[in-house]
């Protein structure tokens, strides 16, 4: 690397030491909520209340997520991931945004320059000092209302960005040391930011478990969010080594391995690794997300997919002694679509991040249901918030550990920007007008996250199906010289296999009971879980993402019981607990909808 004399000392970031062991955290600790009991929701610190309608006395701020917490305790979610608040600089980004004129930044903060300390732009005063305790403050009171925070931390590469990048800190102390490099010059780019950060270098994997130790005992958070952590499990030569890397470390700690430590479980060069982690590590489930997706826009061959989902991903979190609740089952994050977009939007439209529309993901498993982005159309409109309820009635009724993007739960847009990361503007800016626009997709949200919390049988902590039971059907499914109604018979000769074990079990259904349709045109598939084991009812699920509608006969159960209908996304209907109308027999499901329903003990007569 070449020797530049220009003299940045007026420039360059500083770092100062501070004393701030007086703060009181009067008597808090972590919460240490079971991961099958966790409900993620994630945020930005200065998105989520930088826009007026928030009405917050300190827009953009740790102070105002403070105000925030009635509507995240309303609003039923038990954990808030905050995207990266280690100091980074936003003012790195120097394109220009094409429509507007205007400088773009880094809004996400996805490019730590210290890893120690909180970004000072979220405290009131915009002073690093000042930002440690505004951090602590909001720590404490969140944990005072029940409320987990766990961070969005970046370890796979730094801001110093590539070989051409500036020398902020660890260039300087030893390029070869921090940074993977090819042939002693040029930096290997697993992360697609311009470097990759060594980090299972001795001397690296001390600064990553320091940092964290630091971010857990003086700070007080619950746990972390690892972006691309498959870096993390790469050596010196870019091999893919887990067990081996300081991923084993960080879940082995003494102190690291009491918190929530959840991966992104690829990186981006391609690894790929769901579910592969050390022991203790949950992960960002990408499959859950594209297939249910899918599933609800109504492609073909995806009900056995989904089924998959539905029942925690055994088919990837079988290894490692992992459970359900490995699986954070997303279906929005920061990266791509808000909710309201994977229904609005058939194609990105990133056209004002100056990158010509080639950034952020071309995949998005979207269905703009006739029009693309805003109409007036009611019918559209109306489909689109069914659409919306199926998703996240499915997010809630799966086996594994639910996340929401915020914004989600009253219909936030981000106009089909899948990659938003450079606008400080309306792209980013919770509106919260539109909480009381759209409060009744708000009570749904809320009301399904509540009958989650309520019936334990949705958040089993073993699978409810054996890993044998999928690698049959697989089988079966991949097998050309198998007519259609063969593999029918063997859905149905292993679905039976399942019945001895009812107690703990589940059993799938068609439009009949016992006689599930697994075939690629099939739009939809219904099951029982049984809650005897959880102290919980029993509960019948039927799925029709068909565009038509379908009638379901539900299936027969114990004398004296009959089934009652909790829940219709067709109209987005929730029924109070006693209030629920009975289900005689046969239920017309609407076209692309869901129904749920709980057994309950009728009146003698």
């Amino acid at each position: 690397m070449s020797f530049d004399a220009y003299n940045d000392f007026d420039t360059v970031p500083k770092s100062v030491v501070v004393d701030d062991g007086t703060f009181d955290w009067e008597d808090d600790k972590q919460l240490c909520i079971p991961l099958c009991d966790t409900i993620i929701y994630e945020l930005h610190v200065r998105a989520f209340t930088r826009d007026k309608s928030s009405g917050v006395k300190h827009p953009g701020t740790f102070k105002a997520l403070i105000e925030k917490i009635p509507y995240l305790k309303e609003l039923g979610v038990t954990t808030v991931e905050l995207l990266p608040v280690h100091v980074f600089n936003e003012h790195e980004n120097t394109k220009i945004n094409p429509v507007t004129g205007e400088r773009l930044v880094n809004f996400f903060g996805y490019s730590t320059l210290a890893f120690f300390a909180p970004e000072d732009l979220y405290s009131e005063s915009q002073n690093g000092l000042d930002a440690v305790n505004e951090f602590k403050e909001m720590v404490k009171a969140f944990h005072k209302a029940g409320l987990e925070i766990i961070l969005d931390v970046v370890y796979n590469h730094t801001g110093e960005g590539s070989e051409n990048g500036p020398t902020v800190s660890f260039r300087g102390l030893d390029n070869s040391v921090y940074y993977m490099l090819d042939h002693g010059r040029y930096y290997k780019n697993y992360s697609g930011c311009g470097n990759t950060l060594n980090c299972n270098h001795p001397v690296v994997k001390r600064l990553i478990i320091d940092s964290l130790r630091y971010w857990v005992v003086d700070m007080h958070v619950d746990g972390f969010r690892f972006d691309l952590a498959a870096i993390l499990g790469r050596d010196s030569n870019g091999q893919w080594l887990p067990d081996y890397s300081v991923l084993a470390e960080i879940s082995e700690d003494p102190i690291l391995s009491n918190t929530k430590i959840i991966a992104e479980s690829w990186d981006a060069a391609g690894l790929y690794t769901v579910g592969k982690f050390p022991e203790g590590w949950a992960e960002w489930n990408g499959k859950f997300r594209d297939d249910l997706r899918s599933f609800v826009k109504s492609d073909p061959g995806k009900t056995g997919s989904l089924a998959r989902r539905i029942c925690g991903s055994i088919d990837l979190f079988s290894d490692k002694n992992k459970n359900p609740f490995n699986s954070i089952n997303i279906v929005t994050t920061h990266d791509g679509f808000t909710l309201n977009d994977v229904v609005s939007y058939n194609n990105k439209h990133n056209e004002q991040n100056a990158e010509d529309n080639k950034d952020g993901d071309n995949c998005n498993f979207s269905w703009n249901c006739g029009v693309e982005g805003d109409t007036d159309d009611t019918g559209i409109l109306t489909l689109r918030e069914r659409q919306m309820r199926n998703i996240f009635t499915l997010l809630m009724l799966s086996q594994g550990t639910p996340m929401i993007l915020s914004g989600d739960e009253f219909k936030f847009s981000k106009l089909g920007n899948n990659n938003p990361y450079c606008h400080d503007n309306h792209f980013n800016w919770i509106d919260w007008s539109l909480l009381e626009k759209n409060r009744d997709f708000f009570e749904f949200c809320r009301s399904m996250i509540e009958f989650r919390k309520k019936h334990p049988v949705l958040r089993q902590k073993e699978f409810i199906l054996m890993k044998e039971y999928y690698e049959r059907l697989d089988k079966g499914g991949e097998d050309e010289n198998l007519s259609d109604d063969v593999k029918t018979e063997m859905q149905l000769i292993l679905n039976d296999e399942i019945r001895k074990n009812r107690s703990r079990g589940i059993r799938w259904h068609g439009i009949e009971p016992e006689n599930p349709d697994w075939n690629d045109d099939s739009h939809s598939i219904a099951f029982t879980l049984f809650g005897k084991e959880y102290g919980d009812t029993d509960i019948y699920v039927a799925i029709n993402s068909f565009w038509e509608d379908l009638e379901f006969r539900l299936p027969e159960i114990q004398k004296r019981k009959s089934w009652h209908l909790s829940v219709d996304t067709s109209e987005g209907k929730i029924y109070d607990p006693g209030k629920e109308p009975a289900v005689d027999g046969i239920y017309k499901v609407k076209s692309r909808s869901i129904i749920v329903c709980i057994n309950s003990i009728t009146k003698p007569g």
